[in-house]
């Protein structure tokens, strides 16, 4: 095929998700047609009013190894269009090194953000082979950069490239107090990452003797220089699992959950590593003892005084699950904006795996910087990789394609802001180099992952396992045991006493009527906006009160301030409580049990029996807070697609719908209202449906099922690392 054909097939395609994996023969096609024809076709796509086949075009050019594709990508580093810009400067990555483009992905990494990202791991890449090069291109920059954040970035990037130009400055930026906090510290971390020297360990030992933020930095640069690897304890017979999330702060209380980033995916890490470390003990034999979970280390964000805290306790060899921060350097921030701290995850989490000395597996979830940093760190580091694969963002892009709002006339500026594009290879990528992925259940299964992401798990079923999440039941049961003794005339206990207060915002007049309740992140994935809206603009507002649990109320991230100004536009907040509308920030998640079991029987006096759970989310992977409604018997609302359309039965336990849609939404919870409304006449049958909807999760997705199930595929792929490694040996 040459390179028109193929460019015409990428224009022809339908559907953006189709167009993005056809972009890939585009690729190949450009590889094996090089020269100044191929050059010229796909140059003359890049200005046209479809973004997307420019973008195409732009990694096209990347696989053509001649001086003018070399050319036609430098121009684009100088684009008025931000995100050919972008692009540009992650296809260089896949370059030899060009002198005269230094500078101007120099300025990208200057300015930060996700092309800063992408610059920066190009000058990284390029630093292998050109280190002073590069090193002299960020001293000079930083001669006229004043600015504190861009100097960090500078810095930072200094500390990736290797050489004694590099290593030079930094010594001489970390010991400068004139520079700001934040610089010196960039430079001390970089010295923690590089081979020690005598120079280095002398300046980060006097630093790590203050008491200031400089000085945690050096501790942990200390702790980077002076590293051992450590041997297997003979007693340690047993697997040891990383699993990690740095998104939020997560502690075995879950005290965060709801908050920011702090989701479903927080509260399942903390519960299934608890339930693999007890879900096999007392093994009768070595042979199966050997193929238990014996420790799981959960790594998430934290501080830097937390990040060395926790490194003693991830190192024991005693059974159980240990908690590891990860300290980023930076004041939280979201998902979308943390892809410029992947330098700083893939320190702090190299640090952590050397710490725990023979991590058996690790198991990555998502297309995140997270799981970029870490799959990095792993690779160097020989640990065997498990990745959880989801159509995320490709259904997300198929949905925002089939609504209009995602077009080939505006993908490349939406993409600015999502990183479709990056997120979708990661995943790719990410499958590919796993020795084993996990999937979800979804309706269609086969069908999503080859279409979608262009996986077909039918190749080698042996490398694929299809595991739901689950949940803990004994937690739901407390809390439904605990809210129907109340609904019954029972004290309150303090969570149900927290609920109580927030409801006595309600005007007497609307305590009667039930809840519609929905908890999670507020983030536009979630819909917490869409639910409000599709609640109080029609007669819902008249049969229910709304409470939506989660965020953070008070110091609201950007995610967040984005759903709470639509809820505003809504319903205002000085008039919500007035109107039935109850925002009741996060909460532990074992409160949140309870409230959510309060829905079903209501609170004496606040509220009536008979509520239903709302899940808005544009996409929903699995679902776990609706399992957990459903768990507790209550009537669920949820998405037509991903995981929940797997386990709720239209119309018996739950009505699935179009989230995105809030017309179609508001009339399934009209449905659930009705649904309740006949289940409390029917007396006879009122506990038939709760139990179903709790039968159904008891059956197959308790987080002890999970458990047992990612044991054995965490024993098959230590296995048969442990068989390569032996064959590596004797091949010697």
């Amino acid at each position: 095929m040459g390179i028109q054909t193929s460019l015409d097939e990428l224009r022809g395609t339908t559907h953006i998700v189709d167009a993005m994996r056809v972009a890939d023969e585009l690729a190949f096609v450009a590889s094996r047609n090089g020269g100044t024809r191929t050059t010229r076709v796909l140059a003359a796509t890049l200005h046209g009013d479809d973004q997307l086949t420019a973008i195409a075009a732009v990694h096209a050019l990347a696989q053509v190894f001649d001086d003018d594709a070399d050319d036609v990508l430098a121009g684009l580093l100088s684009s008025d269009r931000a995100y050919l810009r972008e692009h540009a400067a992650w296809a260089f990555s896949a370059r030899l090194p060009r002198f005269d483009t230094i500078a101007r992905l120099i300025g990208l990494v200057s300015d930060g953000g996700f092309s800063g990202m992408l610059a920066q791991r190009t000058l990284q890449q390029w630093a292998s082979s050109a280190p002073d090069q590069v090193a002299i291109g960020l001293e000079s920059a930083l001669v006229g950069v004043t600015e504190p954040a861009s100097r960090t970035r500078l810095v930072e990037t200094l500390g990736v490239a290797r050489g004694r130009i590099a290593t030079a400055a930094l010594l001489r930026i970390a010991s400068d107090e004139r520079e700001s906090v934040s610089v010196r510290v960039a430079a001390v971390a970089g010295l923690g990452d590089r081979e020690a020297d005598a120079r280095s360990v002398d300046l980060v030992s006097r630093l790590a003797a203050g008491g200031d933020f400089v000085a945690e930095a050096a501790r942990l640069a200390l702790v980077d220089l002076t590293a051992s690897g450590a041997v297997r304890a003979p007693w340690q017979t047993g697997l040891t699992v990383a699993q990690l999330f740095l998104h939020a702060d997560i502690d075995p209380q879950l005290t965060r959950a709801g908050s920011g980033d702090n989701g479903g995916i927080a509260t399942l890490l903390v519960r299934l590593g608890d339930a693999l470390v007890s879900a096999t003990p007392g093994a009768s034999d070595a042979a199966a003892e050997a193929t238990t979970v014996q420790r799981v280390v959960t790594l998430s964000r934290g501080s830097a005084a937390d990040a060395l805290e926790s490194l003693s306790s991830v190192g024991s060899t005693v059974r159980g699950h240990a908690y590891a921060s990860v300290p980023l350097l930076s004041e939280p921030v979201s998902s979308a904006d943390a892809w410029q701290l992947r330098v700083a995850a893939e320190r702090g989490i190299r640090r952590v795996l050397r710490a725990i000395g023979t991590v058996d597996v690790l198991h990555l979830r998502m297309a995140d910087v997270g799981s970029l940093a870490a799959a990095n760190v792993a690779r160097d580091l020989g640990i065997s990789v498990v990745f959880t694969v989801a159509p995320d963002p490709h259904a997300v892009i198929r949905t925002l394609d089939q609504s209009g709002d995602l077009t080939r006339a505006n993908f490349g500026e939406v993409d600015e802001r999502e990183h479709y594009w990056f997120r979708a290879r990661l995943v790719q990528r990410l499958a590919a180099d796993a020795a084993h992925t996990v999937l979800f259940p979804r309706p269609n299964l086969e069908a999503d992952m080859r279409e979608l992401v262009g996986i077909d798990i039918t190749a080698h079923p042996e490398r694929h396992s299809i595991v739901p999440e689950g949940i803990d039941l004994e937690v739901v049961d407390r809390a439904v045991l605990e809210a129907g003794d109340h609904a019954t005339g029972a004290p309150a206990t303090a969570p149900l006493q927290a609920l109580r207060t927030l409801l006595a915002q309600l005007p007497e007049e609307r305590r009667h009527l039930p809840l519609i309740t929905s908890v999670g992140r507020f983030h536009r994935i979630k819909g917490m906006a869409t639910i409000a809206s599709a609640w109080a603009n029609g007669p819902l507002r008249d049969r229910a009160n709304l409470l939506l649990v989660g965020g953070d109320l008070e110091n609201p991230s950007a995610d967040e301030r984005e759903q709470l100004d639509r809820i505003d536009r809504t319903v205002p907040r000085a008039e919500a409580a007035a109107s039935g509308l109850l925002l009741s920030g996060h909460r532990p998640n074992d409160t949140v049990a309870r409230w959510v079991a309060a829905t079903r029987f209501g609170v004496p006096g606040f509220a009536a029996p008979g509520g239903v759970y709302v899940c808005g989310s544009l996409k929903e992977e699995f679902g776990i807070a609706i399992l957990e409604a459903m768990a507790a018997g209550l009537l669920v609302v949820a998405p037509a697609g991903g995981g929940p359309a797997t386990y709720v039965e239209d119309g018996v336990t739950g009505f699935l719908t179009r989230t995105s849609d809030a017309a179609l939404l508001a009339a399934s919870m009209s449905d659930a209202l009705d649904a309740m409304e006949r289940e409390a006449a029917e007396t006879a049958t009122t506990d038939a449906r709760p139990n179903r909807s709790r039968e159904t999760v008891l059956r197959d997705f308790t987080i002890q099922a999970m458990a047992r199930a990612l044991s054995v595929v965490y024993a098959d792929v230590s296995d048969a690392a442990a068989e390569s490694h032996a064959g590596s040996v004797a091949a010697l």
